[in-house]
């Protein structure tokens, strides 16, 4: 199963956004996301790579099926909820490149993917001017009773990359657990890499 990335930016990324969809449903509904996602609520989502001109999706193909797929887009673009702590710590959204979403089914893990992503959307971002890269990942309990006891974190992959915790950089964004009945709070700590 041999992996072909594809960096698309602009009018590219249209036609992928379903896909991308599709993916961020299936991936995030487990550890330690737990999202019980809905197409509607994902098409609103995709709006904001849709409406920013600089924006990227690093797509990865298996043939011409979608597998994995990783976006960003200037911060300033992206939610105001993600601006709010870079606000609190300083750091001038102008200067921050926002890596959103990394998700790849399971099958195709492995083999480098992680890396090819980061990589395409740290040149988009250094393309654009921009001094950061910046991502976030969600915070759960370790005593969360749905926890699964296999999975990696991936603390010393982002560590490798160059990232570190941006102190008390913590954005909050809700959305429905697998099995809730209405949207909770999340936490979502801040990592960051100059550039």
């Amino acid at each position: 199963m041999t992996l072909e990335f594809r960096v698309l930016t602009g009018d590219e990324l249209d036609p992928h956004l379903d896909g991308l969809a599709n993916l961020r449903i299936q991936v995030f509904r487990d550890w330690p996301y737990l999202y019980d996602g809905d197409l509607d609520y994902e098409r609103d989502y995709m709006s904001s790579y849709r409406d920013s001109d600089d924006a990227i999706l690093v797509a990865a193909f298996n043939g011409e099926t979608l597998v994995g797929a990783s976006t960003g887009t200037p911060m300033e673009d992206h939610a105001e909820d993600f601006a709010l702590p870079f606000g609190l710590a300083g750091i001038a959204l102008g200067d921050v490149f926002y890596c959103a979403e990394s998700v790849l089914l399971s099958d195709y893990r492995g083999q480098g993917a992680g890396h090819a992503f980061f990589d395409a959307r740290e040149r988009h971002a250094r393309a654009l001017g921009r001094r950061y890269s910046a991502f976030c990942g969600v915070m759960r309990p370790d005593d969360h009773p749905m926890r699964d006891p296999n999975y990696r974190q991936l603390d010393g992959f982002w560590r490798g990359r160059g990232y570190s915790k941006l102190d008390g950089a913590i954005a909050q964004f809700s959305w429905r657990d697998v099995g809730a009945a209405e949207q909770t709070a999340k936490s979502l700590q801040f990592w960051i890499k100059e550039l």
